[in-house]
């Protein structure tokens, strides 16, 4: 998929977001963000959209198997957790002299 432009995404590895929509939507439990995929538009959320893998037999694991890891979200389906208000909250982005910070629209404060 080829874009012209670089997509800005508020979400980065080690956010605490909530699942706002699907199978896993819990509004109340924050998760942690493990990857962000911004070529691909998808998040990889701690212990959310849980599937099974089947593997073969290799030098790690011998005995091969059935394994439960998380797979990729669509980043749509995720909101930023604000600490302060314990509630999803929407982000703006406001210029200082470093860079950029990500600001909670419900508190005001940095995330």
């Amino acid at each position: 998929m080829k874009k012209r432009f670089k997509p800005k995404f508020n979400i980065k590895k080690g956010d605490s977001v909530v699942v706002i929509a699907g199978n896993d939507k819990d509004l109340a439990q924050p998760r942690t963000v493990l990857a962000v995929y911004p070529a691909k538009e998808r998040v990889l959320v701690e212990g959310v959209k849980m599937v099974t893998k089947h593997l073969k037999p290799n030098a790690q694991n011998p005995q091969g198997g059935i394994v439960t890891e998380e797979a990729p979200m669509h980043i749509s389906n995720v909101m930023l957790w604000d600490a302060k208000s314990k509630a999803p909250a929407r982000i703006r982005r406001e210029r200082t002299e470093t860079g950029f910070v990500r600001l909670s629209k419900k508190s005001g404060e940095a995330i």
